[in-house]
This record gives C-alpha cells, structure tokens and sequence, in this order.
C-alpha cells in the first residue's frame, strides 16, 4: 500500500494527549492517527449505510407505528432497571 503525506494542524493540548497516549502504548504519533482516521471513516460509513438503509425502508412503506417502537423501548428501560436493582 502506497502512503500519502499531509499536515494537520491542531491544538497543543491535543497534540500532547496524543504524544502521552503513543507513549503509554509504545506507538508512533503517526500509528494513532492512522487509526483514528480508518475508525472515524469506518464509523461514518456505517451510519450513513444505515441511514440510506432507513431511508430506502421508509420509501417502501417499512416503518413502524411510533407506539409501538415507545412500548419496546420502555420494556428494555424496565428491564435494566430490574436488573440493575437485582430483580431479574
């Protein structure tokens, strides 16, 4: 795979974050921000397949009534409450 060079610039807090954070895992500066930037690429084009995924649905009629998406979700909420309060 071929590298292309180019600058970012940013401020001095974040750039010693970043310095602290390649030290701690005996990373280069350059290794961490190479993965953020495939993350953040990663995640974006997800949301927007998702998105586009969604919108295509609602195109085709494939939604579902607002109540019933509320009553799923009050049951999940529930169920973490139980849970978390030791009601399994």
């Amino acid at each position: 795979m071929t590298t292309e060079a180019f600058t970012v610039r940013t401020d001095s807090e974040t750039a010693h974050r970043l310095d602290a954070l390649a030290s701690r895992l005996d990373r280069s500066r350059n290794y961490l921000v190479n993965q953020a930037i495939k993350e953040y690429l990663d995640l974006h084009a997800w949301q927007i397949e998702k998105i586009q995924e969604g919108i295509e649905a609602a195109d085709r009629g494939q939604l579902f009534p607002h109540e019933d998406v509320m009553a799923e979700m009050d049951a999940l909420i529930q169920e973490h409450i139980d849970r978390h309060e030791g009601r399994q």
